[in-house]
């Protein structure tokens, strides 16, 4: 799972999933419509102000193309600016009345943006992953973005500590993460690529992905999904 480096590359390391994904692979062999659901804040919901494409629309393209399957569906139900906290209100409406075969969330980013109290927010991912895994649907989280604001002085550490605490719950729940920090850190760092080109031009908080790293991250997202076990082997 290689790419020329000027592209971004997608080192297995960063792009395979532990555990399986038992509800998606019976949803592809079935013959009703496949469906996932995109949890999380403005990474997955697309930002207002900007014109960068997210990555549920993307993701859908390319699994359909992937699979050969035009019955693939991604609904997208990120809100900008929500955390765990509130996206916690939303799982009735938003998961479980839409019954997925695979929920996606995103979430880490606007606990440490708007400096939230860390271990309120992953005590809430973990009352969320626990009501996901009560029912029939597979779960991946999705950690923060690399980017310039997560980085800053008073960010830095509190980003780290972030991802360390999304994994730690997916561990405890026994679901997968998507590394998003970590692949985009090696892009910046192995890949040389600079954050003007990870990052969207409008948005001077320097927050948001550009339309080149969404798109990457979205094929990476797509081949990862695919190359999951099917069932714990």
């Amino acid at each position: 799972m290689s790419d020329n480096p000027a592209d971004g590359d997608i080192p297995a390391e960063f792009a395979t999933f532990k555990y399986p994904l038992p509800y998606f692979s019976a949803a592809l062999r079935g013959a009703a419509p496949v469906k996932i659901v995109a949890m999380g804040s403005s990474s997955t919901a697309g930002r207002d102000q900007g014109d960068v494409v997210p990555y549920p629309p993307r993701l859908q393209m390319y699994l359909r193309r992937k699979y050969a399957n035009p019955r693939i569906d991604v609904v997208n139900r990120g809100k900008g600016g929500e955390e765990a906290i509130e996206e916690l209100l939303r799982f009735d409406a938003d998961i479980f009345a839409e019954a997925p075969s695979l929920v996606i969330w995103q979430v880490g980013t606007n606990a440490v943006f708007h400096n939230y109290d860390l271990d309120g927010v992953a005590a809430k991912i973990a009352e969320g992953l626990a009501r996901l895994r009560d029912k029939p649907m597979d779960v991946l989280l999705i950690d923060p973005q690399y980017v310039t604001a997560m980085l800053l002085d008073d960010k830095a550490d509190a980003s780290e500590r972030m991802v360390s605490l999304i994994t730690a719950a997916a561990e405890k729940a026994k679901v997968s993460v998507f590394r998003r920090w970590a692949l985009m850190r090696h892009w910046h760092v192995q890949n040389n690529i600079s954050f003007e080109r990870l990052l969207e031009p409008a948005d001077g908080a320097k927050l948001h992905q550009s339309d080149w790293s969404t798109q990457r991250i979205s094929i990476a997202l797509c081949d990862t999904i695919a190359s999951a076990p099917a069932a714990a082997s």
